[in-house]
């Protein structure tokens, strides 16, 4: 004998925050702006009851466990972006060149690194601002993917191969998220 049982997970709106499901799509909208994503894993269902968003899911396995647990988070980092935003911030550090960093557009350029001619480009992703004050980069946006594979992006772009880690630490590190 089998039995199936419902999990669901209940999560509160905040004052100021609107939501809209159509089918697997969720629609959140705050003072900051709106954002939508698609919950597309087998078995889940979204609803809303007054001010409450719940995701339920109509088995026991693990997988889809753990596929309500990723909705909810989804869902948290949604509403935190629209209400308060994302803010990484990056620090340049350099013992050998200085470093120049610049915004061009969609790119952020690094300029000097390791004294090489030509700049290093890291992409901004989606709609997320970069600002650079003197050796401190700050990414900021509301969707906490995008705020992060930028901060990411420019991190990367400055990475040190083939020679020692130890020596040559010059780069744009990631300090703080907020």
């Amino acid at each position: 004998m089998s039995m199936s049982r419902i999990m669901e997970e209940k999560i509160e709106l905040p004052d100021g925050v609107e939501v809209k499901v159509e089918g697997k799509r969720v629609e959140v909208s705050g003072k900051k702006g709106a954002l939508s994503r698609e919950f597309d894993f087998p078995g889940l269902e979204i609803k809303i009851q007054g001010r409450v968003i719940i995701g339920t899911i109509s088995s026991l396995r693990r997988r889809d466990k753990a596929a309500l647990g990723v909705f909810k988070a989804h869902l948290m980092n949604m509403i935190k972006g629209v209400t308060e935003g994302f803010v990484y911030k990056l620090r340049t550090v350099y013992s050998h060149f200085p470093i120049t960093v610049k915004v061009e557009g969609k790119r952020v350029t690094i300029h000097n690194f390791l004294g090489e001619k030509s700049p290093r480009v890291a992409e901004i992703v989606g709609d997320v601002s970069v600002e650079v004050n003197g050796d401190e980069i700050i990414v900021r946006g509301i969707n906490k993917d995008d705020v992060g594979q930028t901060a990411f992006n420019i991190e990367q772009a400055t990475s040190v191969k083939y020679r020692d880690r130890r020596i040559f630490q010059d780069g744009c590190y990631i300090v703080e998220r907020s």
